[in-house]
């Protein structure tokens, strides 16, 4: 059963699934950010933790092949940088990454929207900014935030 279920854990179908696997959680945070499932599923820990889970995997995956350090090659310059990510495992590791810290950026841009009664139509455009874009989302976010909390505060 175990190696039924590994067999199912590709690359490519983790990706799948991650990839794939976060749009209710945007479309939560979109359509019903105050709903009680929106609180249960995405400003909680559960969809990070569920990333994190996939992430560990990969991360042991890679560990498994022994040669972490030799791919390891993140400060070297964009070569290395290249070089590290034409690895499926490191390409995944990245991705999945990127999806959970700009899930993690939604339900915060979220949560802050309410302390600052941004208006909804503002907080859409930066949420599906942040879901392509990552921090231009929370960058425009950002400035609509400033307009309507009328300070500009660096540290809440």
């Amino acid at each position: 059963m175990i190696n039924n279920l590994l067999g199912i854990l590709s690359y490519e179908n983790i990706y799948l699934i991650a990839n794939w696997g976060v749009i209710p959680f945007w479309l939560l945070l979109i359509i019903l950010p105050n709903h009680s499932l929106t609180n249960f599923f995405v400003q909680s820990v559960i969809t990070p933790l569920i990333l994190a889970v996939a992430y560990a995997y990969v991360a042991y995956d890679i560990f498994l092949e022994g040669n972490i350090l030799d791919s390891f090659q993140l400060y070297s310059g964009l070569d290395g940088l290249y070089s590290m990510f034409s690895s499926e495992a490191f390409l995944l590791i990245f991705w999945i990454h990127f999806l959970a810290i700009s899930l993690f950026l939604g339900a915060w841009i979220t949560r802050d929207s309410k302390k600052y009664m941004v208006p909804r139509f503002f907080v859409i455009i930066s949420l599906i900014l942040t879901y392509f874009t990552g921090p231009v989302g929370l960058l425009i976010y950002w400035f609509f935030r400033i307009f309507f909390a009328k300070k500009i505060n660096f540290d809440d």
